[in-house]
């Protein structure tokens, strides 16, 4: 089974306004809502390539309650904690460029937190995996993941996969998570690089994260690609497939949809690479998240 972790779910208003402008009314030339949330996004993902997948997390308020009806009417399985406050509301704007404005998010309490890790304890079992990503509310500890994780070190065998920022993805790394997946911008925060390394610098900065307690390291490059060291000492890299960008949420959610999907299927770490890349593509060519059909698409042009 598969379970995916979302402290700080959200609606996403995804706006189209040519041209914009600051100071001065802008109008829409499209909008659409979609649930979002990296976790979430990790949940729809999967299920869309036919696995099994149970969201978990926390929903407040009206928008909590809007979140839950459409993962619901989505057909996917979700068991969220209700707390205080309001889920937050995401405002994504394409014009020249993408422009995110992000709600704070509900009001999650440690006892919230407590409530998750003991609902986590009574469901996950061998060889279960389980995803934790994204950002948490205003108030939580940047020890937030790492507390979570090693809390469920008495369930033996499960693949932990950590996509996260700065504190919250490092210091998860003492609990030696299975799989992390920080992006080129995240891997050069963490090292406080001025500039994006080579790509034996990138491998270099990847195992550094390696010897730190990560088991498996992606790191996403977009356009460029990702890059990958294994815990059976591979060094891989795969090329992104052509095409053009038109939205880039989610992108990065599908690599480990597809990651966890290839390689519970064949077990290899550059299949699972290659498929986890052209899932990757595939939502940023698209302004979803990518089909099943679509993915394969774009992995066909890969090969």
């Amino acid at each position: 089974m598969i379970y995916t972790v979302t402290f700080n779910p959200s609606l996403d208003y995804y706006v189209q306004v040519n041209n914009l402008k600051s100071g001065v009314v802008n109008r829409t030339v499209s909008e659409r809502l979609a649930i979002g949330g990296k976790g979430l996004n990790v949940s729809l993902a999967l299920n869309e390539l036919g696995d099994s997948t149970l969201a978990l997390g926390f929903v407040a308020g009206f928008t909590g309650n809007v979140i839950k009806e459409r993962a619901t009417a989505l057909g996917l399985n979700h068991d969220f904690i209700e707390v205080a406050g309001q889920s937050r509301i995401n405002v994504k704007i394409k014009s020249n460029n993408e422009t995110d404005i992000n709600g704070r998010g509900a009001n999650v309490t440690q006892s919230d937190v407590n409530n998750l890790i003991k609902k986590l304890i009574a469901l996950l079992d061998k060889d279960d995996w389980l995803t934790v990503s994204g950002s948490i509310p205003a108030g939580l500890s940047d020890k937030t993941y790492y507390n979570l994780i090693k809390k469920l070190k008495d369930t033996q065998g499960i693949n932990v996969v950590v996509d996260a920022c700065g504190k919250l993805l490092t210091e998860t790394l003492k609990c030696k998570p299975f799989l992390i997946k920080p992006n080129i911008y995240e891997m050069c925060e963490i090292f406080n690089l001025n500039t994006i390394p080579d790509l034996e610098g990138i491998y270099a900065c990847a195992r550094k994260l390696q010897d730190a307690g990560a088991r498996n390291v992606i790191v996403s490059m977009g356009s460029s690609g990702a890059v990958m060291v294994t815990e059976t000492q591979q060094s891989l890299y795969v090329r992104a497939a052509r095409g053009q960008l038109v939205n880039s949420v989610g992108a990065g959610d599908s690599m480990i949809a597809g990651f966890i999907h290839e390689y519970i299927k064949s077990g290899n770490y550059f299949s699972a690479l290659n498929f986890a890349t052209a899932a990757g593509s595939a939502c940023a060519f698209t302004n979803n998240l990518a089909t099943k059909e679509q993915i394969e698409y774009v992995e066909s042009l890969m090969l």
